[in-house]
């Protein structure tokens, strides 16, 4: 499955609109968890891999997803989130509080 972009048609969406495209990329199997695991400092492949609980393989693919849509990247001292990817992180605290709410 490639990346999903914008203007191309994306899971749920033919026009492949912002809101669609990162849905569809976000609800890929591990994406947010990954994105989650690097919410601190730059992780190695393999302690991602451990931290979320997941094969190489599904973690290769995502951690290629992740990188072209700019929300992660790479150094000598592991995988990290980029501006946009920490962004992303504080976007979704609203979410986070609103899911507990609604738990209750």
């Amino acid at each position: 499955m490639a990346t999903p972009k914008v203007g191309t048609a994306a899971r749920g969406s033919k026009t492949g609109r912002p809101i669609m495209v990162a849905l569809d990329l976000l609800g890929r199997r591990g994406a947010l968890r990954v994105l989650w695991e690097l919410r601190g400092e730059a992780v190695t492949f393999r302690a991602l891999q451990e931290a979320a609980d997941t094969n190489p393989s599904l973690l290769n693919t995502r951690l290629k997803e992740l990188r072209e849509a700019g929300l992660i990247d790479h150094t000598g001292s592991g995988y990290f989130l980029t501006e946009s990817g920490r962004d992303l992180h504080a976007a979704l605290r609203p979410l986070s509080a609103w899911a507990t709410a609604w738990l209750r």
